[in-house]
């Protein structure tokens, strides 16, 4: 997949205030400092487009971005497990993210990114744990490769997958990346790109059904029937 464009369209702090679209999207979360911004700068191939920061938990709304002219969007989710923050806060923070994951209906896919350079964290495994259990379709981004070596960085993804297979019956799909190097993005953008080819043929079912369910309906009632036009809707 190309990257054409890609530009901010907006910040909320509630998942009914979102871009009402018709068009997937895929958000980004992880454990504050592990590179968010960073991936999707280089997704994007922007590297101003998602604001980097080294002060940490600095991601405090739901920010949105278009790409390729609104065909589809990158969603920039608050980070989770920053301590610095206060009880009330990081409070607030889950009940955002967690009302956006469960009822945003455009969300085709919840990347949780991981640092690779690390054995498997409690925090994230609860995370993921608390996604599969609710039907969250995810996907896992393991950042920072370039930072250990790649016996490291396979040692640590294999203790992380042994410990999601304890509770997981199948594994979700899994990437290796660097921001810095660019590894992964062709793999992401693929993945993506195959999804939004789903994406649209599901809606595409979901439209043609609609309509055989209203002109079913409309053929079931009376020939002199003279109900209003919004009562209709309601059949």
């Amino acid at each position: 997949m190309e990257i054409k464009n890609a530009k901010y369209v907006i910040s909320n702090s509630k998942a009914d205030q979102c871009p009402d679209t018709d068009v997937p999207e895929y958000a980004f979360i992880g454990r504050s400092n592990v590179g968010k911004s960073s991936l999707i700068n280089m997704l994007a191939n922007n590297g101003s487009l998602a604001k980097t920061s080294q002060k940490p938990g600095k991601t405090l709304l739901i920010n949105h971005f278009s790409v390729n002219n609104g065909s589809w969007y990158i969603v920039d989710l608050p980070g989770y497990g920053y301590a610095a923050r206060g009880m009330e806060q990081r409070r607030h923070f889950a009940r955002m993210i967690e009302t956006y994951i469960l009822t945003r209906r455009q969300m085709a896919c919840l990347f949780v990114l991981i640092d690779v350079r690390h054995k498997p964290q409690k925090i994230d495994l609860e995370f993921l744990d608390f996604c599969g259990e609710n039907g969250v379709p995810v996907a896992i981004v393991f950042t920072k490769a370039d930072k250990v070596s790649r016996k490291a960085a396979d040692e640590n993804m294999r203790l992380f997958k042994s410990a999601l297979l304890e509770k997981w019956e199948e594994l979700p799909p899994m990437f290796l990346t660097s921001s810095e190097k660019k590894t992964g993005r062709d793999e992401i953008l693929d993945f993506i790109e195959a999804t939004n080819k789903v994406w649209a043929e599901n809606e595409e079912a979901e439209a043609e059904e609609s309509g055989d369910s209203a002109g079913s309906s409309d053929s079931d009632a009376p020939a002199d029937s003279v109900m209003p036009a919004e009562d209709k809707d309601d059949i």
